[in-house]
């Protein structure tokens, strides 16, 4: 029989690696579409990314907060140590880019649509995409960290 700490953290890393995954997936096929300037091509990817930020992400992160803060409990770790500080800042710091990145897959879907109408990329969209790519860089690059963090634990966890 598994021990439920095994369960957890294979659980846990599994929510990770799918986090990572579809972060960089959603922001390599955004990032393609959006440079071929071809409307109908940047609709349906947009369409594609918000799907697939609730069916794969968002579960995800849910997922590794449930996992970790049972881990957290089953290893005796303090909620109070450096590292668990340095991660829930981190993971803080990715929900504040992450939320506004949503909305704005939202309005970039329907800018997109609008696009498809006028058969050009309107400037809108293209400034949009800036701004959801200026939010999902440090975001990701912040993902590493709590990787780094998970992996290596480099700060005192007791």
């Amino acid at each position: 029989m598994m021990e439920p700490y095994f369960i957890a953290k294979f659980i846990h890393i599994l929510a990770a690696i799918v986090v990572m995954g579809t972060g960089a997936g959603i922001a390599f096929f955004m990032f393609m579409a959006n440079r071929s300037n071809n409307p109908q091509a940047i609709y349906v990817t947009t369409q594609h990314v918000v799907l697939g930020d609730w069916l794969f992400t968002t579960p995800a992160v849910v997922t590794q907060i449930v996992s970790g803060l049972y881990l957290m409990h089953l290893l005796g770790y303090s909620f109070q140590s450096p590292w668990f500080l340095a991660v829930a800042g981190l993971f803080g710091f990715i929900g504040l880019c992450w939320l506004p990145v949503l909305k704005i897959q939202y309005r970039l879907r329907r800018l997109a649509k609008e696009s498809i109408e006028k058969g050009h990329v309107t400037a809108e969209f293209k400034a949009l995409m800036r701004r959801w790519t200026l939010l999902g860089v440090p975001a990701f690059i912040a993902i590493l960290g709590l990787l780094v963090l998970m992996v290596f634990k480099p700060l005192s966890v007791v």
